[in-house]
């Protein structure tokens, strides 16, 4: 007989981190498992030249749920960063989220009154009834000049379509802010881990045995295959999958669809400061990427040199990286059905992202993970 665990764990992103902290924090045991040779998943931070890279995009964590703060604050020291990206469209740059700033460079107005009224004359202009798709979602709700120039090649280039094909739920709303504050994110609690991210999920997987560069499927054929053998292999109670759902069911029903992403590093060692802020957005369709990342900025400048990431929007095709679920009604429907198929399956729970084919911010994937592990110990 082998090592016996209480949870197998498949995913050592943030879900499955905080999941098995938690449980090992309550006497049970888990075994991690990840594809990867790195644990964090997504959120997986490098250290270069005392330049914490983010190397599968921007994460900055935010919340206002204090019980999340506080459990992330256990793990590490958060810096007091704030996010407050640009826009280049063409030889223009704004600020971001669209706010006086931003209207006060777009139309040389200073006063809210100023820049509602203006917005507001060029959606009546337009005359649009029930908008049909996301352009005339977007324009509706922001008039021409923000819609063509900030929001427009942004989304085609994110969605790989023109904003015409796309439906328009899309868009829900834009945020429209009339004072002068840049900051994105309204949430009270915001900032990085002056360590990097990689370090807390770590500190979260201490207590847990950890195998890297382990697939599910080939981990289940190689318990096999020594149990054939009659060589030890791993028992366990339970299972957390946090992979793609369709993917476990090997795609029976079909593939549910994501977009993707490219990332294109670049050491500078010897460039100090290249653009000035953590985050700039090219909203312009012609770019080819939809922003540029100067991680040192994310820490104040600290570090050696600077490294940068051009991020560029991706079809998805399976074995690529899945990052956005598309939750048209196509896709929804064809989840509903895995999500089916995956109630009827004993011992095993799906959870995070891809198991649940649902985008989550990191403090609602802590606040699920805490959540289902709460539930499984009152088992």
């Amino acid at each position: 007989m082998g090592k016996h665990f209480d949870y197998l764990v498949v995913g050592a992103g943030l879900f499955g981190s905080a999941f098995s902290h938690k449980m090992t924090e309550n006497g049970r045991t888990c075994l991690v498992i990840d594809q990867r040779e790195h644990v964090a998943g997504n959120i997986y931070t490098s250290l270069k030249r005392g330049i914490h890279v983010h190397e599968y995009g921007a994460h900055i964590f935010h919340t206002s749920n204090r019980r999340i703060w506080d459990y992330m604050n256990q793990f590490t020291e958060f810096n007091h960063f704030v996010n407050s990206p640009m826009a280049i469209y063409k030889d223009e740059i704004y600020n971001l989220p669209f706010n006086m700033n931003t209207f006060s460079k777009l139309w040389g107005i200073k006063t809210p009154e100023e820049a509602k009224a203006l917005i507001k004359g060029q959606i009546e202009g337009l005359r649009i009834g029930e908008p049909r798709n996301l352009e005339e979602q977007a324009l509706s709700l922001a008039g021409c000049d923000v819609y063509e120039k900030l929001i427009k090649g942004y989304t085609e280039k994110q969605w790989g379509r023109e904003c015409k094909e796309l439906p328009a739920f899309i868009i829900k709303r834009v945020p429209l802010r009339f004072t002068y504050d840049n900051n994105y994110f309204s949430d009270k609690f915001q900032g990085i881990p002056v360590d990097g991210y990689t370090k807390v999920v770590e500190k979260m997987l201490a207590q847990c045995e950890v195998r890297l560069n382990t697939r599910y499927q080939e981990f289940l054929r190689g318990q096999k295959e020594a149990e054939l053998k009659g060589e030890d292999t791993v028992s366990y109670d339970k299972v957390l999958y946090t992979g793609m759902i369709d993917e476990y069911f090997d795609y029976c029903l079909g593939n549910l669809e994501y977009r993707s992403l490219k990332f294109e590093k670049e050491d500078m060692p010897e460039v100090d400061n290249y653009q000035g802020n953590a985050v700039i957005n090219y909203t312009e369709r012609e770019v080819p990427y939809t922003r540029v990342i100067e991680h040192k900025h994310f820490n104040f400048g600290q570090g050696e040199g600077t490294v940068i990431t051009r991020e560029y929007p991706a079809a998805w095709t399976p074995g690529a990286e899945p990052y956005y679920p598309v939750n048209d009604e196509r896709n929804n429907e064809l989840f509903a059905k895995y999500q089916e198929m995956a109630q009827k399956e004993e011992n095993v729970i799906f959870g995070g992202r891809l198991g649940q084919y649902r985008y989550y911010d990191m403090d609602k994937v802590i606040e699920a993970a805490l959540d289902l592990a709460e539930k499984e110990l009152e088992k």
